[in-house]
C-alpha cells in the first residue's frame, strides 16, 4: 500500500476513534501498535517501543513534572492572591487598571508555572470576581482574563517550548529567551487594547475602589514586601538558565524545592498541601505521559513508513515563497489544534516541519516561538479552546460557555496580530537570543 494511502487511513482511523469517544493517547497508540503489527508482524511491537524510548529517554522531558509541581506549590502558597491584590494597589487610580494588572500578575504567574490550565483557574478564582464587584464589563473582564491565562505557553518556564525544544533538539534555553518578547509583545497589546476600549467608552472599566489604591506611589510600592520570595525564586530559577549556572531539568528542580521554601516562608506548607501538589502534578504528568507515547509511537512508525519524508516532500513541492510555505504550516497547525491535545500537535508536527524549515534557511528557534505562539491562539479557540473550558470551571454559575467564546474573540485577533508581527519580523523573538551568543 501507498504511503498516500497509508495516511489517509491513518487520519480516517484517528477520527472514527476519537469520535466514539476514545481518549487520545489510546486513539494513537492503538493505531500506532495495529499499523506497525500489520507492517512488520511481530517485529513491529519492537519498534513501538523502541521509537517511545527514544523520546522517554530524552533529559529535558524531566523538567515538565518539577515545573508543574512547583507551580501547584504556588498555587497553595496564596502568592497568587497576594500578588493579585498588591498589583491592582500599585495601579491606583488608573481607570481600567484592575483589567490591566490582571495581564501583569499573568506574566509574572507564567514566569512561576509555565501551566496554562493552573494559571487560567487561578485567575478565574481570584480576579474575576473582582472584576465583576467593580462592575467590569463582563466580555472583556473574561476576555482579557482567559486570553493572559493563556502567555504561559510563551512566557518561559514554559512547558509547551520544553517539550517541542526536546523534539526538535534545539535549545529549550535559546527557545525560553525567545519567548521573552513576543509575551511581552502579546501582554501590551492586551493591556493597549483595554486602554483603547475604557477610553472610548469608560463605563467598560471602573477605578479600583480600595482605600490603599488612593495612597501615594511609593506607599502603594510598600505593599509588594510580600512578593520578595516569589520574584527571588524565579529569578533564581530562570537566572540559572541564563547565566548557563544549571540546565533547564536542574532549573525545574530548583524551583520544585524553591516553591516549598516559599511556602514555609509564608507559613502557608502543609503536609496536606504537598500531597495535593503531588497528587495534582502525578495527574497532569501521567496525562501527558499517556498523549506523548501515543503520539510518539504513531509518529515513529510512520516514520519508518516514509511519511515525514512524504510529507516534506509534499510542503518544499508547494510552489510558493518560503514565507508562504511557513503560514501553510502555520494553518495546519491551527486546524489540528481543533481535535487535538497541544502535545500530540508536536509530535506529529515538529518532526515532518523542522526538516523543511531548516532547508528553508529559517531559524528553528523563531519557528518554535510562532509554533508556541499559535498554540496560544489554539489555547482559546472554540470550539474545543482548552483554557475557555478552564474558566468555565470555576466561574459564576452565570457566565455560559458561549458567553466566554464569545469574549476572547477580540483577543484571538490580537493573538493573530502578535504572530504576524513576529512572521514579519523575526528579530523581535531572535534578539535577545543573539545577544547571548
Amino acid at each position: 500500500m501507498g504511503i498516500e494511502y497509508i495516511t489517509v487511513a491513518i487520519v480516517v482511523s484517528l477520527f472514527c476513534l476519537m469520535a466514539i469517544g476514545v481518549p487520545l493517547g489510546a486513539s494513537t497508540l492503538l493505531i500506532s501498535v495495529t499499523t506497525a503489527f500489520i507492517a512488520f508482524g511481530d517485529n513491529g511491537f519492537i519498534l513501538v517501543s523502541s521509537a517511545v524510548g527514544k523520546v522517554m529517554d530524552k533529559y529535558a522531558l524531566m523538567a515538565v513534572p518539577f515545573f508543574v509541581f512547583m507551580a501547584n506549590v504556588m498555587e497553595r502558597s496564596g502568592v497568587a492572591k497576594e500578588l493579585f491584590n498588591s498589583m491592582a494597589i500599585l495601579g491606583g487610580q488608573l481607570r481600567g487598571g484592575v483589567a490591566v494588572q490582571t495581564v501583569a500578575v499573568s506574566v509574572i504567574l507564567a514566569a512561576m508555572s509555565g501551566v496554562v490550565g493552573g494559571e487560567v483557574v487561578l485567575l478565574g478564582v481570584i480576579a474575576l470576581p473582582q472584576l465583576f464587584r467593580l462592575k467590569y464589563d463582563r466580555k472583556l473582564a473574561i476576555g482579557v482574563l482567559t486570553s493572559s491565562g493563556a502567555l504561559a505557553t510563551l512566557i518561559p518556564p514554559s512547558i509547551v517550548l520544553i517539550v517541542y525544544g526536546a523534539e526538535a533538539n534545539v535549545s529549550i534555553k535559546d527557545l525560553f529567551t525567545a519567548g521573552v518578547m513576543p509575551g511581552i509583545l502579546l501582554a501590551s497589546l492586551y493591556v493597549t487594547y483595554v486602554l483603547i476600549r475604557v477610553r472610548i467608552n469608560p463605563d467598560l472599566g471602573p477605578v479600583y475602589d480600595a482605600p490603599e489604591a488612593k495612597l501615594p506611589f511609593l506607599q502603594r510600592v510598600a505593599h509588594l514586601k510580600g512578593l520578595i520570595l516569589p520574584f527571588l525564586l524565579i529569578f533564581g530559577v530562570l537566572g540559572s538558565i541564563y547565566g548557563g549556572i544549571a540546565t533547564v531539568t536542574e532549573s525545574a528542580a530548583i524551583g520544585a524545592i524553591g516553591s516549598l521554601i516559599v511556602a514555609a516562608a509564608r507559613r502557608e506548607l502543609t503536609i496536606k498541601g504537598v500531597r495535593e501538589a503531588l497528587w495534582a502534578t502525578m495527574l497532569t504528568a501521567g496525562a501527558l505521559l499517556w498523549l506523548i507515547i501515543g503520539a510518539v509511537s504513531l509518529v515513529g512508525i510512520y516514520n519508518i513508513l516514509g511519511g515525514t519524508r512524504f510529507l516534506a516532500g509534499l510542503l518544499t513541492a508547494i510552489e510558493l515563497p518560503p514565507i508562504g510555505i511557513i503560514i501553510i504550516m502555520m494553518l495546519i497547525i491551527f486546524f489540528l489544534g481543533t481535535f487535538l491535545e497541544w502535545i500530540a500537535i508536536v509530535f506529529i508536527t515538529v518532526p515532518v516541519f523542522t526538516p523543511v524549515v531548516a532547508q528553508l534557511g529559517y531559524d528553528p528557534v523563531w519557528f518554535g516561538i510562532l509554533f508556541a505562539m499559535n498554540i496560544q491562539i489554539y489555547m482559546l479557540s472554540p470550539p474545543f479552546g482548552p483554557a475557555c473550558f478552564y474558566l468555565k470551571s470555576v466561574a459564576p454559575k452565570d457566565v455560559t460557555l458561549q458567553e466566554i467564546f464569545i469574549s476572547i474573540l477580540p483577543f484571538i485577533g490580537l493573538q493573530i496580530i502578535g504572530l504576524a508581527l513576529v512572521m514579519a519580523f523575526p528579530q523581535i523573538a531572535l534578539w535577545l537570543p543573539g545577544l547571548g551568543g
